[in-house]
């Protein structure tokens, strides 16, 4: 058997040089050498969704500078007038986006033929500005005093066991002689049905002071009653009498009692003398003598006891308005300083002459704000004023040179809520940004001094991180704004008190992650120092996962100055995004464009954040693309 552990002896021969004549070196690259920053802004490029976001991120920062600079409309003056005007980027009648709102199950005022609105806007406006309108072909019944209602009874009802307290009564007497042949004709209804009520007794009589003279002794007689009230004056003795008419229910201990009158007509051969008084006494119809002040009230007609209407009829509508037009359309007649008509004869919309008067007036182009020029007259006197008094378009005399358009709308204010909202969000934004700034600077310092270093250091360090973050966040804000004020530097310092923390956690954690890596120990063993050490070799590696987090922290502090709003903590005599969302939340149920457009405009920031921090992220550490 062959030794097989004896040396082999090797010769020369053995050996052969293959490249001999060839030198040995690395192929020259092709590309240009390129720094750590341009190769991650490459990659950056690359990520067309955190492309996207920096680019609608970009837009929305030149919007909250430009936006408020560039708008001429007033975010700081309440004006009313303008208040919660539909948002306006087309022309009415579109459908989409047009300064039209839509109502329904609004009462409607037949005489006027328009919805009831508010006293704010006359019939004439709103039926300007109307773009559609429907009406309920059938009438729906209430038993409630509407002064838009129609027909329908009144309720005479005890509410007492006291007799003299049930009383429906004219509020105004009227003069009666033996001679005038006055008449009182009653209609009554016998229909069932009000509440949990029962038809009672009931009496009508005239009343003078003490004195009665009954003209329909109490009974449930609801036959019609008609009656010559001069015939009762004059057998009660008297020649003249000025009385009141009262319908008087008895009252009962076991239930309510009603009566229920259709009309009261008083009437007389002669009435051209008192036929006002008369009518006023008189009524047909139950809604007649509503008074629209008072929906409870009867007008000319007082009443002790439960008063009402049962079975009125009244019609209700859905329709669409445009609110761009009631507001700036025609103006009623209005004064026009000479100033103003002065500028608008110079740009050759009109001529007008002082000295002569409302005669002198031509109108020259489409563009001229006035329609019509009246007189102006002082005790029956015409002055011809340096002012007039003019009929034209209201939005000329608001001061705009055309109708205006509010694309998001207004508010409650009359606030443009475009510029608004970008006001707002430009004072939240920087906010978030100062907040960010300082939490990332100072929670990278104490969080890489804590994972570096370690041991009894990183403990103690730890330890004060934990009683600190233990105090909520919400008691802080509160302590700090009821010792330094409800402003901008305290909500800074409130929230970076406590902001840090978690960038401070997260970046402990990367140096604990990296500081043991081979890389690192072979760096030190060749002498690096503790600052190379964490700039140069662990820093990098940990700052993708720590930027991310950083940026959203903006978007933190946006959300927490919203939530701090919504408690009365908000940011006090600045425009920001949650005093505005906090102002217009009471409005989300019959105006959500006032929240909807804010909440938009908040939401692309958040969003346009996140994919702008996951894309850097990804670009200075591509190892880290996808986690979270």
């Amino acid at each position: 058997m062959a030794d097989t552990n004896r040396e082999r002896a090797f010769r020369e021969d053995d050996f052969v040089l293959i490249q001999q004549n060839k030198r040995v070196t690395d192929k020259k690259l092709d590309t240009k050498p390129t720094t750590f920053f341009k190769d991650a802004m490459k990659r950056f490029r690359k990520n067309k969704a955190s492309v996207a976001g920096s680019i609608i991120l970009g837009i929305l920062v030149l919007l909250t500078i430009f936006v408020p600079l560039l708008s001429t409309s007033n975010i700081t003056t309440v004006n009313t007038i303008e208040a919660f005007l539909a948002p306006k980027l087309f022309e009415a009648g579109t459908g989409f986006w047009d300064g039209t709102r839509e109502y329904k199950g609004i009462v409607y005022d037949r005489e006027n033929e328009v919805p009831a609105l508010s006293g704010k806007y006359t019939p004439a406006a709103v039926k300007g500005a109307l773009v559609q309108i429907n009406v309920d072909p059938e009438p729906s019944m209430i038993d409630t005093a509407n002064p838009y209602g129609e027909g329908g009874v009144v309720v005479v009802a005890t509410d007492t066991v006291l007799e003299d307290k049930n009383v429906l009564m004219s509020s105004k007497a009227m003069d009666l002689d033996s001679e005038g042949d006055y008449r009182l004709d009653v209609v009554f209804s016998d229909e069932d049905g009000v509440s949990a009520s029962e038809q009672g007794e009931y009496a009508v009589y005239l009343k003078a002071g003490e004195q009665v003279i009954m003209l329909r002794d109490f009974s449930r007689d609801y036959s019609p009653l008609s009656v010559n009230l001069s015939e009762a004056v004059s057998e009660a003795g008297l020649n003249e009498l000025r009385a009141q008419i009262v319908f008087e229910v008895k009252s009962a201990a076991s239930n309510f009692q009603y009566v229920l009158v259709e009309s009261a007509v008083v009437s007389a051969k002669d009435s051209v003398e008192n036929g006002e008084e008369l009518a006023e006494i008189s009524f047909t119809d139950a809604t007649d003598f509503v008074n629209i002040s008072d929906a409870n009230a009867l007008s000319y007609w007082s009443c002790t006891g439960r008063k009402g209407i049962h079975n009125s009829r009244i019609y209700y509508c859905s329709y669409i308005l445009d609110t761009y037009a009631l507001v700036y359309g025609d103006a009623e007649l209005v004064n026009y300083p000479a100033t103003e008509l002065n500028k608008w004869i110079e740009a050759g919309y009109c001529t007008y002459d002082h000295k002569v008067g409302p005669e002198s007036f031509v109108k020259l182009s489409d563009e001229c704000p006035i329609d019509v020029v009246e007189s102006q007259t002082v005790m029956g006197i015409t002055k011809k004023l340096s002012s007039i008094n003019a009929r034209g378009w209201a939005y000329r005399k608001m001061g705009y040179d055309k109708m205006p358009k509010f694309l998001f709308g207004t508010d409650a204010s009359g606030f443009d809520l475009f510029k608004r909202a970008f006001a707002g969000l430009r004072t939240s934004l920087i906010l978030g940004v100062c907040t960010a700034a300082f939490c990332f600077t100072f929670g990278l310092i104490w969080g890489s001094i804590s994972g570096y270093f370690g041991g009894n250091v990183d403990l103690w360090m730890e330890r004060f991180c934990e009683i600190l973050g233990g105090v909520p966040w919400i008691v802080v804000m509160t302590l700090c704004i009821l010792h330094l004020g409800n402003n901008f530097f305290t909500f800074v310092l409130a929230l970076c008190m406590t902001g840090w923390i978690g960038t401070a956690a997260r970046t402990r954690t990367q140096f604990y992650r990296f500081k043991g890596r081979e890389y690192v120990l072979a760096s030190r063993t060749l002498g690096s120092s503790d600052i190379r050490l964490i700039f140069k070799h662990i820093l990098p590696n940990a700052m993708g996962t720590i930027i991310t987090a950083s940026v959203l922290m903006i978007t933190s502090g946006i959300y927490s100055e919203a939530t701090l709003a919504y408690l009365n903590l908000g940011l006090q005599g600045l425009q920001s995004f949650g005093v505005m969302m906090s102002n217009n939340q009471q409005y989300l149920a019959v105006y959500p464009n006032l929240v909807i457009f804010p909440a938009v405009v908040m939401a692309l920031m958040m969003i346009s954040f996140n994919l702008f921090g996951n894309g850097l992220r990804d670009a200075l550490n591509p190892a880290l693309k996808g986690s979270e």
